[in-house]
C-alpha cells in the first residue's frame, strides 16, 4: 500500500482524501505533511485497562488488545518497551486496545487492525511524548457519537457503505458481472463475488496540552484540531491516529461491544514506540522526505 494512499482508509471520504500539501491559507502558512501506518494484528483479550484501572486486574469490561503482547493492568512504558509486539514496524511497541466485540454472545476477534498516523499541520508536528496515554471516544455513550470520532462501516474490495453511527444491518456479498477473454480469444461472461466485512473506526485527538501524559478523565490533556490547527490551551500538534479494525463478520444483528451496546465505540493508546525512531519518522513525514516506517 502506498503511503500517500493510506489516508483514504478505503472509504473514499473527501476529508481524508485531501491533498497532503495545500495552497497557502489566509495566514500565509502552508499545510504540509504525509502519513505512515502500523499493521498490528490481534494479541490477546482480558478484562484489564492500564489507563483507566492501572494496577487493578480484572476491574474493566473485556478488552481486545493488539500491538504490544504484554499489555495488562500493570503495564508501564518501561514494561512495554521490554516486550514483543504484533506490529510492523517492530519499533512500534505501543499498546492499543478496544472493547471486545461479540456477536450473539460470542467473542469476535478482529482479522485486521491498522493504525494510520496522519502527520499533517501548518507549523510543526511533534512526535508523541514517551508514555503519553490517550482515550478516544466515549465508553459510556448513550447517544450516537460524532462520526468525526468513531463510526461503523463495511470494508472490502467492493464496499461502498458510508460511515454510520450504528452497526450496519448487513455488509453482505456483492456480485458483479463482466467480460473476460476465453480460449481462442473468445469473449465470455465472468462473475465475481467480493465479500465485505464489518469495520469499526476510531479517530484520536491530535492536540496535546504539552504538559500532562494523562489526566483524571483521560481526555482533558488532549483535544481535536480544527482544520489541523490546535486550540490555544492544547498548542502541541501531534499525529492524528486513525484506527481501523476489521471483523470477519458481515451482519450487525446481535453485535455488541463489551462497554455496552453499539454506541460506546472507543479506543486506547499507550505510547511505547521506540522514541528516537518515532521522532525521526514524524520529522521525515512532515518534511516529506520518504516517510517509510519499514
Amino acid at each position: 500500500m502506498g503511503l500517500r494512499s493510506v489516508a483514504l482508509l478505503g472509504l473514499g471520504l473527501a476529508a481524508v482524501a485531501a491533498p497532503l500539501v495545500t495552497a497557502a491559507d489566509r495566514g500565509g502558512s502552508v499545510l504540509r505533511g504525509s502519513n505512515f501506518y502500523s499493521n498490528c494484528p490481534f494479541s490477546h483479550t482480558s478484562m484489564d485497562d492500564p489507563i483507566v484501572y492501572p494496577g487493578q486486574p480484572g476491574r474493566s469490561h473485556a478488552h481486545t488488545f493488539f500491538g504490544n503482547r504484554s499489555t495488562n493492568a500493570f503495564s508501564t512504558r518501561e514494561s512495554l518497551l521490554q516486550a514483543s509486539t504484533t506490529c510492523k514496524p517492530r519499533a512500534d511497541r505501543a499498546a492499543y486496545w478496544v472493547p471486545t466485540l461479540s456477536r450473539n454472545g460470542r467473542e469476535v476477534r478482529p482479522s485486521k487492525a491498522q493504525l494510520y498516523y496522519v502527520v499533517r499541520g501548518y507549523d510543526h508536528v511533534r512526535a508523541f511524548p514517551p508514555g503519553l496515554r490517550i482515550v478516544a471516544g466515549d465508553a459510556h455513550a448513550t447517544h450516537v457519537q460524532s462520526r468525526s470520532v468513531t463510526f461503523w462501516t463495511c470494508g472490502g474490495r467492493a464496499a461502498h457503505m458510508r460511515a454510520m453511527s450504528r452497526v450496519p444491518a448487513r455488509c453482505g456479498v456483492i456480485v458483479g458481472h463482466g467480460l473476460g477473454g476465453g480460449p481462442g480469444g473468445k469473449v465470455r461472461k465472468v462473475t465475481w463475488r467480493t465479500k465485505t466485512f464489518l469495520e469499526l473506526h476510531v479517530l484520536f485527538p491530535d492536540c496535546w496540552d504539552g504538559v500532562h501524559l494523562d489526566s483524571p478523565d483521560h481526555h482533558s490533556h488532549m483535544a481535536y484540531s480544527r482544520d489541523y490547527r490546535c486550540p490555544a490551551d492544547h498548542p502541541v500538534k501531534v499525529p492524528r491516529i486513525r484506527l481501523m479494525l476489521r471483523y470477519p463478520i458481515d451482519r450487525g444483528a446481535g453485535v455488541e461491544l463489551a462497554s455496552g451496546g453499539q454506541l460506546t465505540g472507543h479506543a486506547d493508546f499507550y505510547n511505547a514506540w521506540n522514541q528516537r525512531f518515532l521522532e525521526r519518522l514524524v520529522a521525515s513525514c512532515f518534511a516529506e522526505r520518504g516517510c517509510k516506517p519499514y
